[in-house]
This record gives structure tokens, sequence and C-alpha cells, in this order.
């Protein structure tokens, strides 16, 4: 029988530098949101065909900047996950989907990863990923284009979102 395949190790240097990149993102991601309660998920395809999932509930502010972290398990599952997407040795394809608490609906905007960085994703894309099932009990979410988020270290948008 046949070994499994297994992830291949990125290096401590892409590593490193996709932490950082993490860091930036989220920050990015923390601003473009605003002021709210606010939900994070994550999923993503690893190269050996395995899903992984990570979620976080958190609350923002703008004016003073500050984050409140429901779980702080959770919130570092999500980055952990966010860190290897970022750095996309061992992950295939990411999809990030924040919601935002709203009346009469909560919001919810989502961003592709790829090329190492967040790029909005396209919205007809994602309300088909977060309709809820037919005959299940959820809330409607209203779906909005997710913003351009500066490329790290540059400061400027991606001309190729």
């Amino acid at each position: 029988m046949p070994a499994s395949p297994g992830l291949a190790h990125p290096g401590d240097d892409a590593i490193t530098a996709a932490m950082s990149r993490t860091l930036t993102a989220l920050t990015a991601v923390f601003q473009a949101l605003g002021d709210g309660e606010h939900t994070l998920n994550l999923v993503a395809e690893r190269s050996d065909d395995a899903f992984v999932t990570g979620r976080t509930d958190l609350s923002t502010t703008t004016e003073p900047i500050s984050l409140a972290v429901l779980d702080v398990d959770e919130f570092c599952v999500l980055h952990a996950l966010l860190v290897f997407a970022l750095e996309g040795t061992t992950i295939r394809s990411a999809v990030l989907v924040a919601t935002t608490a709203a009346e009469p609906n909560p919001r919810a905007c989502g961003w592709t990863i790829r090329r190492g960085w967040l790029h909005p994703m396209d919205t007809a894309d994602l309300q088909h990923a977060v309709t809820p099932c037919p005959g299940v009990a959820a809330v409607q979410r209203e779906v909005y284009g997710a913003p351009i988020l500066p490329l790290p270290d540059t400061g400027k948008e991606d001309p190729r979102s």
C-alpha cells in the first residue's frame, strides 16, 4: 500500500515572512471592517486534499484601536491557518469570510488567498457560499464587495486583484 503524501515543510524563513504578512493582513481586515462585532471564517484546502477550517468571533473599535477576541484558542487556530495559507506551500486554496453583526441582517464580505495575499472575492461566489441550504434555519447574510487591501510593504493596491 503506498504511503500517504506528506505536507512539504515550507522552511523557517518562509514561515517567518508569512507570519509578518498575516499580522499585516489581519490589521488591514480589522481596519476595513471597522467598528463592530465580527466573525471570521477561514476554509482552506491543503495540498494533501484535506480541508481545514478556522473561526473566531471578535469585536473591533477604531477610535482608539482595540480588538477583543471571544476565544483566544479559536483566534490562534485561525491565525495559524492564515499563516500557512499566505505562505502557500501546504495550502492549495483558501478563503476568508468576514460577517459583521448588523440590522436587519448580518453583512458578509470575503477574500480569496492567492499569491501570498488577500484579494476580494467575487460577490456572486460569496453569495452562493453563504446562502443557507433549503430547509435549514439560518440567518440570511447581506453580501457586499470586500475592500481591496493594500499590499504589504508598498501600501498600494494590487492591480491584479
